[in-house]
């Protein structure tokens, strides 16, 4: 019984403690999902995985840092990597402290911020990704005016 629980305990500490993939640089895309139900990405089409991208209001600049105000905002996360362009911030399950990972790449000709979240293990997130990005989504609206009165 001790032996199954020690095993257990190394799993998830080894699992919380994997590494983080490397930022995307300038320009860069993002990493396509896996087959796993624990990522979502506005650069997929299937609808398993697929979220919308984040709209754009003003410059990447402008709008990189209000989704880097709206992250520092949400529980357990902290902005790991940012560059022209794109941002990289880690969120921390509460109790497991198992990390996700969020990609930020924007597309100003398109008026998007492409983005990727996903679980760095398991399986399924229990659409704690996807969820996460709809908070992400309804705070950037509730924080930046309507584009067309961004453009007055």
């Amino acid at each position: 019984m001790i032996v199954r629980i020690l095993a257990a305990s190394a799993l998830l500490l080894s699992a919380a403690c994997a590494g983080a993939p490397p930022p995307p640089g300038r320009g860069a895309e993002l990493k396509p999902c896996p087959g796993t139900d624990n990522c979502v990405s506005s650069r997929e089409n299937d609808q398993a995985h697929r979220v919308d991208p984040l709209p754009l209001r003003g410059s990447a600049a402008q709008g990189l840092a209000a989704l880097r105000q709206v992250i520092l905002a949400l529980p357990r996360s902290r902005v790991v990597a940012e560059g022209p362009g794109f941002l990289r911030a880690e969120f921390r399950s509460l109790v497991f402290r198992f990390v996700d990972d969020l990609d930020a790449v924007v597309d100003e000709p398109a008026g998007v911020i492409h983005v990727r979240s996903a679980a760095r293990v398991g399986r399924s997130d229990l659409g704690v990704n996807r969820r996460r990005i709809g908070e992400i989504r309804d705070r950037l609206s509730a924080l930046q005016p309507p584009a067309a009165d961004a453009e007055r």
